[in-house]
């Protein structure tokens, strides 16, 4: 009898152990299955987000040197008026300075619903300096050239694709392309499109344009 209760007891105890692991295996799957229902939820509910911003966004290759954050980054930019908003941005200094000169800095500031195509500093660059400096120093032709770059109503990329617009200027100035890639004038072409500001679109060209 000593020996037949041993032998039990000692079978308990073998068991006893494997009882525990399978309790806290079971436990452990039933602890899990929320966890996995949960992120799929989550992915499930991230994927209308991402449609959503996934139009009507900045687009083109000099998008990517905006900076990230604060006046000068995109949605710093779509806070203030066009003019306020060209400062913040390092590419387009040598614009300002010449919206500046001319005495339009409160003109376009002012404007209401406009698109402004708007040159880089590498764009300006492109002008022999001496010609450039002519330029800035006569603010009749600068204030032609600038108003030029401006069209009295805010433009989509959809009515880039083939367009024809009447600028501040008064001269037209004709637009053509789709999806990300658009030339204006047949020689300028937008580098950074879409970009929005409190009172215009702009899109930002790599080549200053001239009045026909």
């Amino acid at each position: 009898m000593k020996i037949r209760r041993t032998a039990i007891a000692v079978a308990a105890a073998a068991l006893l152990p494997l009882s525990l692991a399978a309790c806290s295996d079971s436990d452990s799957d039933t602890k899990g299955a929320p966890s996995n229902a949960a992120g799929d939820e989550a992915q499930t509910s991230a994927t209308p987000t991402e449609e959503a911003m996934t139009g009507d966004q900045p687009f083109g290759p000099a998008c990517a040197g905006v900076p990230k954050e604060g006046a000068g980054s995109f949605d710093g930019m779509a806070k203030d008026p066009v003019a306020t908003a060209a400062s913040h941005n390092p590419a387009l200094s040598t614009l300002v300075t010449a919206v500046k000169q001319a005495g339009l800095v409160d003109t376009l500031n002012n404007a209401e619903n406009i698109t402004v195509f708007a040159p880089t500093n590498d764009a300006f660059a492109k002008i022999p300096k001496a010609d450039l400096d002519k330029v800035l120093a006569d603010k009749a032709t600068l204030t032609k050239i600038l108003t030029y770059h401006v069209v009295g109503r805010k433009l989509t990329p959809k009515q880039l694709e083939n367009g024809s617009f009447e600028t501040l200027q008064k001269g037209m100035i004709t637009t053509k392309g789709s999806g990300e890639d658009y030339t204006v004038n047949d020689t300028s072409k937008v580098v950074c499109g879409n970009v929005r500001t409190a009172n215009a679109n702009v899109y930002i060209v790599d080549t200053v344009l001239m009045p026909k």
